[in-house]
Protein backbone atom coordinates (compact mmCIF):
# COMPACT_ATOMS: atom_id res chain seq x y z
CA UNK A 1 0.00 0.00 0.00
CA UNK A 2 1.04 3.56 -0.99
CA UNK A 3 0.93 7.16 0.92
CA UNK A 4 -0.79 9.12 -1.73
CA UNK A 5 -1.11 12.79 -1.43
CA UNK A 6 -3.97 14.33 -3.96
CA UNK A 7 -4.59 18.10 -4.81
CA UNK A 8 -8.12 18.73 -6.21
CA UNK A 9 -9.52 15.92 -4.98
CA UNK A 10 -13.21 17.32 -4.48
CA UNK A 11 -13.06 17.49 -8.91
CA UNK A 12 -15.29 15.13 -10.29
CA UNK A 13 -12.02 13.16 -11.39
CA UNK A 14 -10.10 13.58 -7.74
CA UNK A 15 -13.83 12.42 -6.03
CA UNK A 16 -13.30 9.20 -8.16
CA UNK A 17 -9.87 8.62 -7.40
CA UNK A 18 -9.61 9.21 -4.17
CA UNK A 19 -12.58 6.61 -2.98
CA UNK A 20 -10.71 4.35 -5.49
CA UNK A 21 -7.63 4.55 -3.95
CA UNK A 22 -9.16 4.21 -0.06
CA UNK A 23 -11.41 1.22 -1.10
CA UNK A 24 -7.39 -0.45 -2.36
CA UNK A 25 -6.47 0.44 1.19
CA UNK A 26 -3.88 3.56 0.65
CA UNK A 27 -3.63 6.25 2.70
CA UNK A 28 -4.48 9.71 1.38
CA UNK A 29 -3.04 12.96 1.95
CA UNK A 30 -6.05 15.18 0.78
CA UNK A 31 -4.33 18.92 0.04
CA UNK A 32 -7.13 21.88 0.73
CA UNK A 33 -7.16 25.09 1.59
CA UNK A 34 -9.91 24.82 4.29
CA UNK A 35 -9.11 20.99 5.90
CA UNK A 36 -11.29 22.14 9.29
CA UNK A 37 -14.52 22.35 7.21
CA UNK A 38 -14.49 18.38 5.72
CA UNK A 39 -15.87 15.18 6.91
CA UNK A 40 -13.33 12.70 8.42
CA UNK A 41 -12.91 9.88 6.51
CA UNK A 42 -11.19 6.13 7.03
CA UNK A 43 -7.85 6.67 5.21
CA UNK A 44 -8.10 10.54 4.42
CA UNK A 45 -6.02 13.09 6.33
CA UNK A 46 -7.11 16.65 5.18
CA UNK A 47 -3.61 18.96 4.54
CA UNK A 48 -3.82 22.55 4.46
CA UNK A 49 -1.72 24.21 1.57
CA UNK A 50 -1.38 27.53 -0.27
CA UNK A 51 -2.62 29.60 2.98
CA UNK A 52 -0.24 32.15 4.06
CA UNK A 53 1.16 30.13 6.32
CA UNK A 54 0.71 26.17 5.45
CA UNK A 55 3.63 24.39 5.26
CA UNK A 56 2.47 21.07 4.30
CA UNK A 57 5.50 19.35 4.06
CA UNK A 58 5.77 18.61 7.43
CA UNK A 59 2.69 16.57 7.09
CA UNK A 60 4.16 14.56 4.20
CA UNK A 61 7.31 13.42 4.84
CA UNK A 62 6.46 9.80 3.84
CA UNK A 63 4.64 10.31 0.53
CA UNK A 64 4.93 7.76 -2.04
CA UNK A 65 3.55 9.28 -4.78
CA UNK A 66 1.57 13.00 -5.39
CA UNK A 67 -1.28 13.53 -7.86
CA UNK A 68 -2.10 17.19 -8.85
CA UNK A 69 -6.08 17.34 -10.40
CA UNK A 70 -6.28 21.03 -9.04
CA UNK A 71 -7.36 24.11 -11.53
CA UNK A 72 -10.05 26.19 -12.33
CA UNK A 73 -12.96 24.61 -13.75
CA UNK A 74 -13.04 25.55 -17.91
CA UNK A 75 -16.87 25.32 -17.94
CA UNK A 76 -17.93 29.18 -17.72
CA UNK A 77 -17.51 32.13 -20.48
CA UNK A 78 -13.97 33.06 -20.73
CA UNK A 79 -13.76 36.49 -19.69
CA UNK A 80 -10.38 37.59 -19.33
CA UNK A 81 -10.63 37.48 -15.31
CA UNK A 82 -11.95 33.95 -15.80
CA UNK A 83 -8.96 33.30 -18.21
CA UNK A 84 -6.61 34.38 -15.41
CA UNK A 85 -7.90 32.32 -12.93
CA UNK A 86 -8.09 28.85 -15.59
CA UNK A 87 -4.40 29.35 -15.52
CA UNK A 88 -3.17 31.19 -12.63
CA UNK A 89 -5.02 28.26 -10.66
CA UNK A 90 -3.01 25.63 -12.83
CA UNK A 91 0.46 27.47 -12.49
CA UNK A 92 0.06 28.27 -8.78
CA UNK A 93 -0.64 24.39 -7.57
CA UNK A 94 1.74 22.54 -9.67
CA UNK A 95 4.29 25.35 -8.73
CA UNK A 96 3.84 24.67 -4.85
CA UNK A 97 3.69 20.78 -5.60
CA UNK A 98 7.10 20.93 -6.58
CA UNK A 99 7.85 23.51 -4.20
CA UNK A 100 6.76 20.54 -1.32
CA UNK A 101 8.52 17.63 -3.27
CA UNK A 102 12.26 20.01 -3.07
CA UNK A 103 11.64 20.10 0.45
CA UNK A 104 10.97 16.77 1.55
CA UNK A 105 14.00 14.89 2.37
CA UNK A 106 12.35 11.32 1.26
CA UNK A 107 10.92 11.76 -2.65
CA UNK A 108 8.23 10.56 -4.05
CA UNK A 109 8.51 7.84 -6.89
CA UNK A 110 6.22 9.35 -8.92
CA UNK A 111 4.51 12.59 -9.35
CA UNK A 112 1.19 12.89 -11.59
CA UNK A 113 0.32 15.90 -12.55
CA UNK A 114 -3.39 16.73 -14.60
CA UNK A 115 -2.83 18.37 -18.50
CA UNK A 116 -4.84 18.05 -20.91
CA UNK A 117 -5.34 16.82 -25.27
CA UNK A 118 -5.40 20.81 -25.47
CA UNK A 119 -1.70 20.79 -25.66
CA UNK A 120 -1.94 19.83 -29.28
CA UNK A 121 -4.05 23.10 -30.21
CA UNK A 122 -7.15 21.72 -32.93
CA UNK A 123 -7.30 20.34 -35.98
CA UNK A 124 -9.84 18.20 -38.17
CA UNK A 125 -6.98 16.08 -40.16
CA UNK A 126 -4.32 15.51 -37.68
CA UNK A 127 -4.29 12.38 -35.24
CA UNK A 128 -2.44 13.03 -32.25
CA UNK A 129 -0.20 11.20 -30.16
CA UNK A 130 2.33 11.63 -27.13
CA UNK A 131 5.13 12.43 -29.18
CA UNK A 132 3.35 14.71 -31.89
CA UNK A 133 5.05 18.54 -31.18
CA UNK A 134 3.21 21.31 -29.47
CA UNK A 135 1.10 23.28 -32.91
CA UNK A 136 -1.85 25.12 -31.05
CA UNK A 137 -1.48 28.83 -30.79
CA UNK A 138 -5.05 29.04 -28.91
CA UNK A 139 -5.71 30.14 -25.25
CA UNK A 140 -6.22 25.93 -23.93
CA UNK A 141 -2.80 25.49 -25.51
CA UNK A 142 -0.74 27.97 -23.87
CA UNK A 143 -2.08 27.14 -20.79
CA UNK A 144 -1.23 23.23 -20.87
CA UNK A 145 2.24 24.07 -21.86
CA UNK A 146 2.96 26.55 -19.55
CA UNK A 147 1.37 24.03 -17.11
CA UNK A 148 3.66 21.39 -18.15
CA UNK A 149 6.82 23.65 -18.19
CA UNK A 150 5.84 24.16 -14.27
CA UNK A 151 5.83 20.21 -13.68
CA UNK A 152 8.71 19.53 -15.88
CA UNK A 153 10.95 21.10 -12.65
CA UNK A 154 10.30 17.99 -10.81
CA UNK A 155 12.20 15.49 -13.39
CA UNK A 156 15.43 15.78 -11.48
CA UNK A 157 13.72 14.45 -8.44
CA UNK A 158 10.46 11.97 -9.37
CA UNK A 159 9.57 10.11 -12.74
CA UNK A 160 7.17 12.68 -13.62
CA UNK A 161 3.44 12.05 -15.90
CA UNK A 162 1.73 14.35 -17.72
CA UNK A 163 -1.64 13.34 -17.74
CA UNK A 164 -3.34 14.53 -20.95
CA UNK A 165 -7.09 14.61 -20.34
CA UNK A 166 -9.19 14.27 -23.26
CA UNK A 167 -12.99 14.97 -22.10
CA UNK A 168 -13.99 12.84 -19.50
CA UNK A 169 -17.67 11.52 -19.65
CA UNK A 170 -19.24 11.25 -15.84
CA UNK A 171 -22.62 10.74 -15.26
CA UNK A 172 -22.74 13.30 -12.31
CA UNK A 173 -20.15 15.85 -13.46
CA UNK A 174 -18.30 17.39 -16.48
CA UNK A 175 -19.33 18.17 -19.96
CA UNK A 176 -21.53 15.26 -20.73
CA UNK A 177 -24.86 16.30 -18.42
CA UNK A 178 -24.39 19.52 -20.67
CA UNK A 179 -24.30 18.45 -23.85
CA UNK A 180 -26.45 16.05 -23.30
CA UNK A 181 -29.70 18.80 -22.14
CA UNK A 182 -30.63 19.53 -25.68
CA UNK A 183 -31.42 15.73 -26.27
CA UNK A 184 -33.59 15.46 -22.94
CA UNK A 185 -35.26 18.23 -24.07
CA UNK A 186 -36.18 16.92 -27.68
CA UNK A 187 -34.22 19.88 -29.21
CA UNK A 188 -30.70 17.41 -29.94
CA UNK A 189 -28.99 17.43 -33.21
CA UNK A 190 -25.25 18.37 -34.75
CA UNK A 191 -23.36 20.86 -32.78
CA UNK A 192 -21.04 23.34 -34.81
CA UNK A 193 -20.18 21.26 -38.19
CA UNK A 194 -20.14 17.43 -36.69
CA UNK A 195 -16.82 17.48 -38.29
CA UNK A 196 -14.67 18.08 -35.22
CA UNK A 197 -13.32 15.36 -33.18
CA UNK A 198 -13.91 14.53 -29.62
CA UNK A 199 -11.61 12.37 -28.02
CA UNK A 200 -13.13 10.97 -24.87
CA UNK A 201 -12.54 8.73 -22.02
CA UNK A 202 -14.92 6.91 -19.04
CA UNK A 203 -14.35 8.42 -15.59
CA UNK A 204 -13.92 4.84 -14.37
CA UNK A 205 -11.19 4.34 -17.41
CA UNK A 206 -9.38 7.81 -16.66
CA UNK A 207 -8.85 6.59 -12.97
CA UNK A 208 -8.13 3.08 -14.02
CA UNK A 209 -5.41 4.83 -16.02
CA UNK A 210 -4.19 7.11 -13.19
CA UNK A 211 -3.94 4.22 -11.16
CA UNK A 212 -2.27 2.50 -13.97
CA UNK A 213 0.45 5.05 -14.25
CA UNK A 214 1.18 4.92 -10.60
CA UNK A 215 1.95 1.30 -10.87
CA UNK A 216 3.66 1.36 -13.69
CA UNK A 217 7.59 2.82 -13.13
CA UNK A 218 7.32 2.42 -17.48
CA UNK A 219 5.51 5.30 -17.84
CA UNK A 220 6.55 8.95 -17.79
CA UNK A 221 6.42 11.96 -19.61
CA UNK A 222 2.92 13.09 -21.82
CA UNK A 223 0.34 10.40 -21.58
CA UNK A 224 -3.25 10.51 -23.67
CA UNK A 225 -5.80 10.05 -21.50
CA UNK A 226 -8.22 9.03 -24.20
CA UNK A 227 -10.13 5.95 -25.08
CA UNK A 228 -8.58 4.64 -28.35
CA UNK A 229 -11.79 5.06 -30.46
CA UNK A 230 -12.43 8.78 -30.27
CA UNK A 231 -15.41 10.19 -32.23
CA UNK A 232 -16.35 12.86 -34.69
CA UNK A 233 -18.99 14.99 -33.22
CA UNK A 234 -21.64 13.65 -35.93
CA UNK A 235 -21.29 10.63 -34.33
CA UNK A 236 -21.24 12.00 -30.71
CA UNK A 237 -24.59 13.16 -31.17
CA UNK A 238 -26.12 10.21 -33.23
CA UNK A 239 -25.05 7.89 -30.93
CA UNK A 240 -26.03 9.62 -27.91
CA UNK A 241 -29.67 10.11 -29.28
CA UNK A 242 -29.93 6.15 -30.38
CA UNK A 243 -28.79 5.35 -26.33
CA UNK A 244 -31.51 8.38 -24.61
CA UNK A 245 -34.26 7.05 -27.90
CA UNK A 246 -34.13 11.14 -28.70
CA UNK A 247 -34.27 12.55 -32.18
CA UNK A 248 -31.13 14.09 -33.63
CA UNK A 249 -32.40 16.76 -35.70
CA UNK A 250 -32.17 20.52 -34.21
CA UNK A 251 -28.20 21.48 -35.96
CA UNK A 252 -27.00 24.27 -34.28
CA UNK A 253 -24.08 26.47 -36.05
CA UNK A 254 -20.51 27.53 -34.92
CA UNK A 255 -21.18 31.01 -35.42
CA UNK A 256 -24.31 30.81 -32.80
CA UNK A 257 -22.57 28.57 -30.40
CA UNK A 258 -19.97 31.56 -30.05
CA UNK A 259 -22.58 34.28 -29.91
CA UNK A 260 -23.65 32.36 -26.73
CA UNK A 261 -20.14 31.20 -25.32
CA UNK A 262 -17.80 33.37 -26.01
CA UNK A 263 -14.19 32.12 -26.37
CA UNK A 264 -15.23 28.93 -24.73
CA UNK A 265 -16.81 27.88 -27.88
CA UNK A 266 -13.74 26.12 -28.73
CA UNK A 267 -14.46 23.49 -26.51
CA UNK A 268 -17.07 21.83 -28.35
CA UNK A 269 -16.77 23.71 -32.29
CA UNK A 270 -13.13 22.83 -32.34
CA UNK A 271 -11.52 19.15 -31.06
CA UNK A 272 -8.52 17.16 -31.68
CA UNK A 273 -8.22 13.23 -32.55
CA UNK A 274 -5.89 12.25 -29.50
CA UNK A 275 -4.91 8.09 -29.27
CA UNK A 276 -3.76 6.49 -26.56
CA UNK A 277 -0.58 5.20 -27.43
CA UNK A 278 1.41 5.31 -24.57
CA UNK A 279 -1.43 3.72 -22.33
CA UNK A 280 -1.61 0.55 -24.54
CA UNK A 281 1.81 -0.03 -25.09
CA UNK A 282 1.94 -0.36 -21.41
CA UNK A 283 -0.64 -2.95 -21.45
CA UNK A 284 -3.17 -0.72 -19.95
CA UNK A 285 -6.79 -2.07 -20.95
CA UNK A 286 -9.81 -0.24 -21.59
CA UNK A 287 -13.43 -1.16 -19.67
CA UNK A 288 -14.95 1.36 -22.20
CA UNK A 289 -13.08 1.69 -25.74
CA UNK A 290 -15.96 2.09 -27.71
CA UNK A 291 -18.66 5.41 -27.38
CA UNK A 292 -22.13 3.52 -27.05
CA UNK A 293 -21.20 0.91 -24.31
CA UNK A 294 -20.06 3.89 -22.08
CA UNK A 295 -22.77 6.44 -22.84
CA UNK A 296 -25.30 3.28 -21.99
CA UNK A 297 -23.19 2.72 -19.09
CA UNK A 298 -23.12 6.62 -17.80
CA UNK A 299 -27.18 6.73 -18.82
CA UNK A 300 -27.73 3.88 -17.05
CA UNK A 301 -27.22 5.01 -13.81
CA UNK A 302 -27.38 8.58 -14.07
CA UNK A 303 -29.55 10.26 -11.62
CA UNK A 304 -31.17 12.08 -14.13
CA UNK A 305 -34.12 10.67 -16.20
CA UNK A 306 -33.94 10.82 -20.07
CA UNK A 307 -36.86 8.17 -20.35
CA UNK A 308 -40.22 9.13 -22.07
Amino acid sequence: MMNIAVAGGAGFIGRSLTERLAEQGHELYILTRNPNNKPPKKQVTYVEWLGQNSSPEKSLSEIDAFINLAGESLNSRWTDRKKSEILNSRVESTKEMVRIIEALDSKPKVFINASATGYYGTSYHHTFTETSPLSGDDFLSAVVKKWEQEASAAMPMTRVVYSRFGMVLDSNDGALQRMLLPFKLFAGGRLGTGEQWISWIHIEDAVSALIHCLETPSISGPVNFTAPQPVLMEEFGRTAADVLKRPYYFPVPSNILELALGEMAVLVTQGQKAVPVKLSENDFQFLYPELKPALENLLSISPVSFKS
